[in-house]
């Protein structure tokens, strides 16, 4: 058992604090170069060689790097010679004491374990250990991260990024848009926790228990990822802490141990690049997230995935501080088969939230990042709006939210807009960022202060809001404040003009990623088509329609989609403004009508 190190109280002040204040930079004074490889020894005459089996080769080697820092490559798979000053990096494990007090594996330390599952020189499992400091206790810690890698098939020997200089995990750095040195990309899978391992139950389970990335055309960028995750139990949990309580799970466990899991998920998300334009310089863009939320949601105690590299090498145990996470034989996640299905069928949620990047500016690795449902008008991280969540993009998303379920995930094309709606949302909510003024690419930075969004902040746009007012789970009543005063001066209502909302659900049991990628091309499409008629309409009066020459001449999928949204937007006002000037209150009417079924068609010709 490994011996806990108690500390005085630790007033935790923020998340970034604990990052930045007290992870070091070891790395020469100057370097600009980014750290790939891990650092030379100190002195290579000072490499120490230690034979635990008394076999006559090392089984583990110690030396200091940066000045001083000392370090130990154990070797688990018993191939290390007697010259060697590093260990491999295909099943062998490197502790580094980073806070220099003579033990390995405990606070402030950072562990890399590697594990070759077919031995065939190539690792295929990574599993990175940055602790942090002792005294944060009941709560997440995150200058702390406990991180699985496992490779699904690539064989690319890609995995976490590591920064040597600070010897801390960087897994968002990146290069040019969204280029990730972590392998986001293609077809992986990796487990995530942030809390020093020494305050874990069990190393078996984990937070985001999986992320899936899935490589659906073999381009080796993701068209799609799921995020299935299980709150921690936190012991003592502290009021404002986001996590689950239940102490009796902890009457049986050492003192040190703060944090446990049940193995029942309580939210997942997946996300999906419908038009599949990712491509160098653009490699993930995706368009459309939903989140299911639920106490209860997935109970996956029986998805038992067994390893055979991960249980390291005894004899190195008495250096470290807690050395469990070293001898596992399985891990307990969803496997990658089941996840959509627990998703839309298995799943015991609660609720559903949707939101689609109407902007096209996210260019996140893992998501678009969800609209929350809040205020309406409110605006900032934190704030209690729509943009709550730190990460997610102030304006330019849409938003639609299913409060109690009772949509299942399962979409809908609406007519007057001719996009993909969430069935059984009572509301939802768009605020319009027609030029992505605020652009909100990968999303933010953290620095001592907090999180900080890297976008410009509006100082006003337009909102539509979106509600089912009869409760059948489709939208009927459309708000429009295209000023930014935050009052809707127009509206239009379903019911008034005798327009029926009834649509044809598309299931999300039953599709896939590809039949959801054709939708989308025939969505886009009929969108253009739409908008083309629109034109035709707007001209059929007499209105001059090259004022729109831009829109006319998309040069994307994504462009006829956005675009064709425009055109038939734009000539839906003209044509409104129009009659009205002119003193013709039926044709405002029925342009109305027109506008909410799509069929520019049933407008009455000009006599």
């Amino acid at each position: 058992m490994y011996e806990y190190k108690t500390a005085n109280n630790f007033l935790w002040i923020t998340l970034l604090y604990a990052v930045t204040a007290f992870v070091p930079i070891y790395g020469q004074e100057g370097e600009v170069l980014l750290p790939f490889r891990f650092p030379f020894p100190d002195d290579m005459d000072k490499v120490e060689r230690l034979d635990f089996d008394k076999d006559g080769d090392p089984d583990a080697i110690r030396y200091t790097i940066h000045g001083g820092i000392p370090v130990m490559w154990v070797d688990d798979d018993d191939d290390m010679k007697a010259n060697d000053w590093e260990g491999d990096i295909d099943n062998d494990c490197v502790l580094i004491d980073r806070d220099k007090d003579g033990t390995f594996a405990g606070p402030w330390d950072f562990s890399v374990d590697y594990g070759d599952e077919n031995s065939d020189g190539v690792a295929d499992v990574q599993l990175v250990v940055g602790n942090g400091d002792s005294a944060v206790r009941n709560e997440w810690d995150w200058a702390a991260d406990i991180m699985w890698f496992i490779d699904d098939g690539e064989q690319d020997a890609n995995f976490a990024y590591v920064d040597w200089n600070k010897i801390d995990l960087k897994c968002w750095e990146h290069y040019g848009h969204a280029n990730f040195y972590a392998d986001y990309h293609g077809q992986t899978t990796f487990t995530k926790m942030n809390v020093s391992s020494f305050r874990m139950h069990d190393f078996r389970y984990s937070w985001e228990n999986p992320f899936y990335f899935f490589d659906m055309d073999g381009d080796t960028h993701s068209e799609m990822a799921i995020r299935l995750e299980d709150t921690p139990v936190f012991k003592n949990k502290p009021e404002g802490i986001n996590g689950r309580v239940d102490n009796s799970l902890f009457k049986d466990l050492d003192e040190a141990i703060d944090v446990t899991f049940i193995g029942v998920l309580d939210k997942g998300y997946i996300s999906f690049d419908l038009d599949n334009d990712n491509a160098p310089s653009n490699e993930f863009d995706f368009d459309m997230s939903l989140q299911f939320n639920g106490e209860h949601g997935y109970d996956y105690n029986h998805m038992k995935r067994p390893f055979s590299s991960i249980d390291g090498l005894k004899a190195a145990d008495t250096l470290m501080f807690d050395s469990r996470w070293r001898h596992l034989s399985e891990l307990v996640y969803p496997t990658r088969d089941a996840s959509w299905d627990i998703l839309f069928k298995d799943g015991n949620w609660e609720a559903c939230w949707f939101v689609f990047d109407e902007d096209d500016d996210c260019a996140r690795w893992e998501r678009v990042e969800l609209l929350q449902p809040k205020e309406l008008f409110k605006t900032g991280m934190r704030n209690e709006g729509l943009d709550h969540n730190p990460q997610a993009d102030e304006i330019g998303d849409r938003g639609e939210f299913d409060l109690d379920n009772s949509g299942k995930g399962n979409l809908y094309i609406a007519p007057f807009d001719g996009r993909m709606h969430l069935y059984g949302a009572e509301w939802g909510a768009w605020r319009i960022d027609q030029d992505a003024y605020s652009y909100q690419g990968y999303g933010g930075l953290y620095d001592r202060s907090g999180y900080v969004r890297s976008q410009l902040k509006a100082p006003r746009f337009g909102t539509v809001k979106y509600s089912d007012t009869d409760g059948n789970g489709f939208i009927d009543l459309l708000e429009y404040d295209l000023n930014g005063d935050t009052l809707f001066e127009h509206t239009l209502s379903f019911k008034a003009l005798g327009i029926d909302d009834i649509n044809e659900i598309i299931s999300m049991q039953t599709v896939d990623y590809k039949e959801l990628s054709e939708l989308y091309q025939k969505m886009g499409d009929a969108i253009w088509d739409k908008g083309q008629r629109a034109l035709a309409t707007l001209e059929g009066f007499g209105l001059n329609t090259a004022w729109y020459a831009f829109y006319k001449q998309p040069k994307s999928l994504r462009e006829k989609y956005s675009y064709g949204y425009w055109i038939n937007f734009y000539c839906y006002w003209d044509l409104r403004k129009f009659f009205e000037k002119t003193g013709n209150q039926n044709m405002v009417v029925a342009t109305d009508k027109a506008f909410l079924s799509g069929k520019w068609e049933a407008l009455p010709k000009k006599k």
